[in-house]
């Protein structure tokens, strides 16, 4: 049976597992001890570790792309490198999303705001969750799906795969 899973990296990281059916199997937010602008190394391998190790080889993975106007782009980018090298030393297959096009994909439009998008993912999923951070690494785990199993899209979603199809 497959998972699609959807990361949105960051010092919480966002994690979410779906089915082929869409059914929520883990939503969480992970977080490790990273305090302020200057976690160790050890915090961060930590937090890759414990991602990894709640996915699977064969899962299919989508995660947020980088988002370059963070203000804490060193750290993000670590964190997100990390992740990103591990799922591939596994062979995990894995698409980069666009943080545009996950907020298109909810149908709130590419500049969205959270509040938007999390609104969207509610009408749209009925999934809602306090952290920002899980709700778009459901909706990622949603574009992982929709690439793989015969998913019913509206035409904003539609654009979002067939460009991530490329």
């Amino acid at each position: 049976m497959p998972r699609y899973v959807g990361l949105d990296p960051s010092t919480k990281t966002g994690l979410v597992v779906l089915d082929e059916d869409g059914e929520v199997w883990d939503a969480r937010e992970i977080e490790v001890g990273l305090y302020g602008r200057d976690p160790s190394a050890r915090h961060m391998r930590l937090l890759v570790q414990t991602i990894i190790g709640l996915t699977n080889p064969s899962d299919r993975v989508a995660i947020e792309g980088f988002g370059f106007a963070s203000q804490a782009g060193f750290l993000l980018g670590g964190i997100g490198w990390g992740i990103r090298m591990s799922l591939y030393e596994r062979k995990t297959s894995m698409i980069e999303v666009a943080p545009s096009a996950l907020k298109k994909f909810t149908g709130a439009g590419g500049n969205a705001g959270k509040e938007a998008v999390a609104v969207e993912v509610f009408k749209r999923w009925g999934f809602q969750h306090k952290s920002n951070n899980v709700t778009d690494a459901y909706v990622l785990a949603q574009i992982a799906r929709a690439l793989y199993e015969p998913v019913k899209l509206v035409k904003c979603q539609q654009e979002v795969i067939k460009k991530l199809k490329g």
